[in-house]
């Protein structure tokens, strides 16, 4: 059997073979190294970006809110000063009246009697004054005149009747006074402007002096707000107060200006001043009872915005304005009872810095130690970075929330993932 009926190649053939192996080596070689080149750029590219933003610097004042109620500077049960039956209604309910508008009017007629009677009494009275003067003149002329024609008994009784018509006069007048003043009240006025109430007696009922609530009144401006503070920030306040951080010391309490709000506001754009502070701290509860005073104006349109006994929010300075770092509260993280945020340093790789947390501020985080002026903290993308990895930066404004409202007090946990570096394989030689 020959070499090539067995499929052998002839010599020449055979020796080319062992040729071509180093070139194929090669060609392989160079497609693994072209490969792990591909891999290391999409590494490159496929960085996580994230979010960074400078730290916003602002004057800021630490504070603590507490609920209170508003209340009338004066709050009237509105009595009348005579017995009557109540013969007329001048006012509407729920009406803002002026001070000294008639409300009601007790029937006058007993009263316009004993005016009259006692206006009558002071003329009689008038009139025997005058009699008695001219007595007493007289007698005393003709005691003058004609030595021993009157006696010193007469001319006493003279006197004394004159004396006795005087007394009798003023008090007739009196009497004329008192009359007037109950004629006078049966028209009850309102002691105060305010905000009248409902009606608590109608018209034909017996209306006690001095007994018989009609109605009340409350005076709309200005307004007391009262709130229990506790007392470790009572004790810090009453410190700033004197070092004078809220102006000069004064009689009276300090002028420490609080700010307000209701339940259905933004922020806090009311203002009020203290006015009263408690002369002890309740022992129960350890809080100070707390007064303060505000405006509260009648706009063009419209009822004014606070009512006595509104529900509303006070918030309290506790520190002097000094200069602080915000940033938003999605920035910071929560590692058990431990808070940090995630800085992008100059080699674009995150570094985990912990950080002490102040006040909230117009919903931004205050941080008060951890970060320094000009550091980029990742604002988004939290949970794709971890410490030491590389990331894409993309700088943006400080988010701040729209309208200055309080975003999240406390942030929600976030941990950081362990990175996982890509896997490359080369991949398999084509077949051909």
């Amino acid at each position: 059997m020959s070499r090539t009926s067995l499929g052998l190649a002839s010599g020449p053939a055979l020796s080319r073979r062992p040729a071509s192996a180093p070139v194929l080596l090669i060609a392989f070689g160079l497609g693994l190294a072209g490969c792990s080149h591909a891999a290391g750029e999409g590494a490159e590219k496929h960085l996580p970006t994230v979010t960074v933003s400078y730290p916003l610097e602002r004057e800021v004042t630490d504070y603590q809110d507490y609920t209170g109620r508003t209340a009338s500077v004066n709050f009237i049960q509105l009595q009348a000063r005579v017995t009557g039956y109540l013969d007329k209604i001048y006012f509407t309910e729920g009406a803002e009246i002026a001070e000294g508008t008639v409300l009601y009017e007790i029937d006058p007629r007993p009263y316009k009697a004993s005016y009259d009677a006692a206006k009558a009494q002071v003329a009689q009275n008038a009139a025997a004054l005058e009699l008695a003067k001219q007595d007493n003149r007289r007698f005393k002329a003709l005691a003058k005149d004609q030595s021993g024609a009157v006696t010193k008994q007469d001319l006493d009784k003279y006197q004394s009747q004159e004396d006795q018509a005087v007394a009798n006069l003023d008090y007739a007048k009196a009497n004329l006074e008192t009359a007037k003043l109950n004629l006078d009240w049966t028209k009850v006025t309102a002691p105060v402007g305010g905000v009248i109430g409902r009606l608590l007696v109608t018209r034909g009922n017996l209306i006690v002096a001095n007994q018989t609530t009609l109605t009340t009144i409350a005076a709309q401006d200005p307004l007391w707000v009262y709130f229990d503070m506790d007392e470790p920030t009572a004790l810090e306040v009453r410190e700033l107060a004197r070092q004078g951080k809220f102006g000069p010391a004064s009689e009276g309490p300090p002028k420490i200006p609080f700010r307000l709000r209701l339940a259905n506001e933004k922020g806090f754009p009311h203002v009020a001043v203290l006015d009263f502070v408690n002369n002890q701290v309740d022992q129960p509860t350890a809080t100070l009872l707390i007064r303060a005073i505000f405006r509260n104006p009648k706009p063009e349109n419209g009822p004014r915005v606070f009512t006595p006994n509104n529900f509303v929010l006070v918030r309290v300075p506790t520190s002097a304005p000094y200069q602080a770092l915000l940033v938003s509260p999605e920035a910071v993280g929560t590692d058990q009872d431990l808070k940090y945020i995630f800085i992008v340093d100059e080699e674009n790789k995150v570094v985990r810095h912990a950080v002490k947390l102040g006040s909230m501020q117009a919903g931004l985080q205050v941080i008060t130690d951890g970060l320094a002026r000009g550091e980029r903290v990742i604002v988004n993308g939290l949970q794709r970075v971890a410490p030491g990895a590389a990331v894409t930066p993309r700088l943006e404004p400080m988010p701040v929330p729209p309208n200055g409202s309080p975003a999240v007090n406390s942030p929600a946990v976030l941990k950081s993932p362990v990175l996982k570096a890509p896997v490359l394989k080369s991949p398999a030689p084509t077949k051909k």
